[in-house]
């Protein structure tokens, strides 16, 4: 049974709103284009470089839950943000130009407020992305894995818990588990699976309300043995990849 792609998302801004897109051109080496190009830095610094800044200075779900009661859309041909509270619009500026800087860092401030002074600062990538390792990888997630999950929460599991960039479907529960050190093929594409994800306490998070209302890790390890949902993926041959698209593993 081909593999599928079911959805293709990424997450401009590190730990704010996933954004569906359509299709993207992954390049070898590289990320989806815009994934986690910016981020939000406790410190000033700068443009940061390629790779894995430091934790310490990162606004991230895992410090800050109740980013996940934000929704943010971001307009890839302007960089523009805009963030909505209960469905109300309540910050939006363009993250490349000075005054839209400006603006969103003053929401966050303010947003941020209540767990102590903070003064978020704008950052935007440089030749890399803000992903959670060093290197540049797709993160991916099967479907099947995360229906499989629900029967033992006995309740529905939103895969947008994970944050993952490729959702897939088409294949068994828990077939990703023996795809480290293959390859995903899709047309001329290629993404060789370099190990899989450990889910942490962000994965408790509704990423609607932003309510702490499940143990995730917890109920994979009591149903599985085990804290992996998801593998991470190295793009070694670029190429297009759409919603629909079917591949396969070699």
């Amino acid at each position: 049974m081909p593999i599928t792609i079911a959805r293709l998302c990424r997450y401009p801004v590190k730990s704010l709103s996933i954004q569906e897109v359509p299709a993207v051109m992954l390049e070898a080496g590289g990320v989806l284009p815009e994934d986690r190009r910016f981020a939000l830095m406790l410190t000033s610094g700068g443009t940061a470089g390629p790779g894995r800044p430091p934790t310490s200075n990162l606004v991230t779900l895992a410090r800050f839950e109740k980013l996940a009661a934000l929704q943010t859309d971001y307009d890839p041909a302007t960089a523009t943000l805009t963030v909505c509270r209960n469905g109300r619009q309540v910050a939006h500026g363009a993250l490349t130009s000075t005054t839209g800087r400006v603006v969103i860092e003053h929401f966050f401030a303010a947003y941020l407020s209540s767990d102590g002074p903070r003064f978020p600062k704008v950052v935007e990538a440089s030749g890399g992305a803000f992903t959670d390792q060093a290197e540049q990888l797709v993160a991916v997630l099967n479907l099947a894995s995360v229906r499989d999950l629900e029967r033992v929460v006995q309740k529905p599991v939103d895969p947008r818990r994970f944050r993952a960039n490729l959702w897939l479907d088409g294949v068994p529960a828990w077939a990703e588990s023996h795809w480290v050190g293959r390859t995903l093929a899709f047309g001329p594409l290629r993404l060789e699976v370099i190990r899989p994800i450990e889910r942490c306490a962000v994965t408790n998070l509704n990423p609607v309300t932003g309510v702490r209302d499940m143990n995730i890790p917890r109920a994979l390890e009591k149903g599985f043995g085990h804290t992996l949902c998801g593998v991470l993926a190295r793009v070694t041959a670029g190429g297009p990849l759409a919603s629909g698209d079917t591949g396969g593993v070699i």
